[in-house]
């Protein structure tokens, strides 16, 4: 399957900025499971300074922005091939982060009570292994957080999320991973975009999790969906948490207050 995005972020100040640098991950990454055949990216109001590859492979451009802007415009824009479903089966581990970081929390994913209820509320079944288990807590926790948009924001963590019993796509990676680690194994998150035949333009782009299974490698799990992942996906960033693989980091000095609009378009 071949899918075309089309991803604008625009940051408007208040007033002129002095300085600024946003990191930017929103190139997608080459494997065997998608082919990335165009990209390009557009930058009005900053200059991309430098461009290099993060210990998890993710391709980060370092974005200055121009001094006395007060309106930066991101415009990437590309075309992935996918291939047929894979079952969420991405392989074995790659990069310079070992492989032993991933059972580590973060404050994103540090757990609490409700998220070792859910870990120890999902037991093994016998003669199932750890994919039967992890598609049990991927459902476990769609059961017990209802994906509802406006209830949480970057800095929520997985507890809180767990908690509140609301979030997003993002808050359900964060829970995955936190019980994932909990249950003995890797997990990272992931950023990057979803293909819906019905629904070309989206708010934001889409993140999900992924675990690391004894003989399998990284599986892909999106709580949101109750699915693993498959043809419909496009991988861009990964990391130990949405920190690692945001798709903006932006830091500026001065401008007043900031307003972020985000379009975006995936279509087949």
């Amino acid at each position: 399957m071949k899918i075309r995005f089309h991803h604008t972020t625009t940051y408007q100040f208040d007033e002129p900025v002095p300085y600024g640098l946003q990191r930017v991950r929103l190139k997608p990454k080459d494997n065997a499971q998608q082919k990335v055949l165009d990209w390009s990216m557009t930058v009005n109001g900053g200059v991309c300074e430098a461009d290099y590859d993060d210990a998890h492979r993710n391709h980060v451009s370092l974005i200055r922005v121009e001094e006395g802007a007060e309106t930066v415009e991101i415009i990437c824009a590309g075309e992935v091939e996918t291939i047929s479903d894979y079952n969420g089966v991405v392989g074995a581990h790659q990069g310079y982060t070992p492989l032993w970081l991933f059972r580590q929390p973060t404050a994103l994913t540090k757990p609490g009570p409700a998220v070792t209820a859910l870990a120890t509320q999902v037991k093994p079944l016998a003669g199932e292994g750890e994919v039967a288990l992890l598609h049990a807590l991927c459902n476990a926790i769609a059961d017990a957080v209802e994906y509802k948009i406006g209830e949480t924001d970057a800095t929520t963590t997985a507890e809180e999320a767990a908690q509140q019993g609301q979030g997003v796509c993002q808050d359900h990676a964060h829970i995955f991973i936190s019980a994932t680690r909990l249950l003995g194994l890797p997990a990272r998150y992931v950023s990057g975009y979803l293909f819906i035949e019905d629904k070309v333009e989206q708010e934001a782009g889409h993140a999900w999790a992924e675990a690391h299974v004894t003989g399998l490698g990284w599986v892909g799990f999106d709580v949101s969906n109750r699915i693993c992942p498959d043809q419909h996906y496009i991988r861009v960033a990964t990391g130990r948490d949405y920190a690692d693989a945001a798709p903006i980091h932006a830091m500026t000095f001065g401008g007043g207050d900031t307003s972020m609009l985000v379009s975006l378009r995936v279509d087949q």
